[in-house]
């Protein structure tokens, strides 16, 4: 009924069905069956294992001398004790039959949920930040660049460079930034990797005692750190990154706060209606956008015919996600595919 609906609003059957999860050929295939014929076996497989069998089966993968292995290491060490009760495969299908596959360990595999979706409407909401290696002139040593980044408006909030990594370094680069800004404990999340100097004692003992409250991607997984991750390819695919490794710490914290000033002060940002990071962070994005808005309005009055749509969109953005939740197929989402 939605797949037909959405379809009578315009909407093509491939969209609509992968909407839904399915193929375009599964609902073709529904609407010239009717009913489905499949009948299944009609007769019980001769080999069939009786329920004593079954029984032991079960009695044999939850004894304690099995009962924390898998089908794969009970099956062989039955073998070497010159037995055979059913195969790998029979001993899970009865497992799973009765709601048994699962870890059979005590210990169990470390599960890691997506991080909750951030959302700032402001500057100094939602900070973003990460360290990335900066060469060194010493082969194998390297420097390491503190960034943080806010999310609302792309600035660079503080970048330092440090000899090593720890959580000291992260405390001391946190904790001047915050100073800085004036930041309302209150109304700040700070996201970061999964690594030490952001998860270690010092680092995690400041963020309580200032009220900030931290939060963290996935281990392994870059893409729950978004903003800081694109940030670092924009700094190193610059034509003025140096080719050569940095001599000397101070090398390397001359060249970032020359980056650090060409980002905040003359980089018209893609995100954010290119504008750039300091002035969306004050607020002097405002009325850029508006001007810029007045001039093609002015041009397309002057020369109607050359516009075919509406003019480019210079509204300022107000909301600023993330890790955005991701979106649940619904049968609103199949009426927006119609129209």
């Amino acid at each position: 009924m939605l797949i037909d609906d959405a379809i009578s609003q315009g909407a093509r059957l491939k969209l609509a069905a992968e909407t839904l999860g399915l193929a375009a050929r599964t609902i073709q295939r529904w609407r010239l069956q009717k009913e489905d014929r499949r009948r299944g076996p009609l007769t019980a497989p001769a080999n069939k294992l009786s329920v004593e069998e079954q029984k032991h089966v079960l009695a044999v993968a939850n004894s304690p001398e099995y009962r924390e292995l898998s089908p794969k290491q009970i099956v062989p060490r039955l073998a070497d004790r010159g037995q055979y009760i059913a195969s790998e495969s029979t001993f899970y299908r009865i497992l799973r039959a009765t709601n048994q596959l699962t870890h059979r360990q005590r210990s169990r595999p470390a599960t890691h949920r997506r991080p909750k979706e951030k959302t700032a409407t402001g500057p100094c909401q939602v900070w973003s930040w990460d360290i990335t290696y900066l060469r060194s002139s010493i082969r194998g040593q390297f420097f390491y660049l503190y960034m943080i980044l806010d999310v609302w408006s792309r600035k660079i909030i503080a970048a330092t460079v440090f000899p090593k990594e720890c959580s000291q370094n992260s405390a001391l680069l946190f904790v001047k930034a915050f100073h800085q800004y004036s930041v309302d404990p209150k109304s700040l999340t700070l996201h970061s990797d999964n690594g030490g100097p952001m998860k270690g004692s010092t680092m995690l003992a400041t963020l309580q005692r200032l009220g900030v409250v931290p939060s963290f991607s996935r281990p392994g997984v870059s893409n729950d750190n978004p903003f800081s991750e694109s940030l670092f390819r924009t700094m190193k695919y610059r034509p003025e990154y140096p080719s050569r490794p940095f001599a000397t710490e101070q090398d390397a914290q001359k060249w970032v706060d020359a980056f650090v000033h060409w980002y905040n002060t003359e980089h018209l940002h893609s995100e954010i209606r290119f504008v750039t990071p300091d002035d969306r962070h004050y607020g002097r994005d405002t009325a850029k956008l508006k001007n810029r808005k007045n001039v093609y309005e002015q041009a397309r009055e002057k020369n109607p015919e050359r516009w075919a749509r509406q003019i480019r969109n210079w509204t300022p953005i107000e909301i600023v996600r993330l890790n955005p939740e991701r979106k649940r197929p619904s049968e609103e989402g199949l009426k927006s595919e119609a129209a």
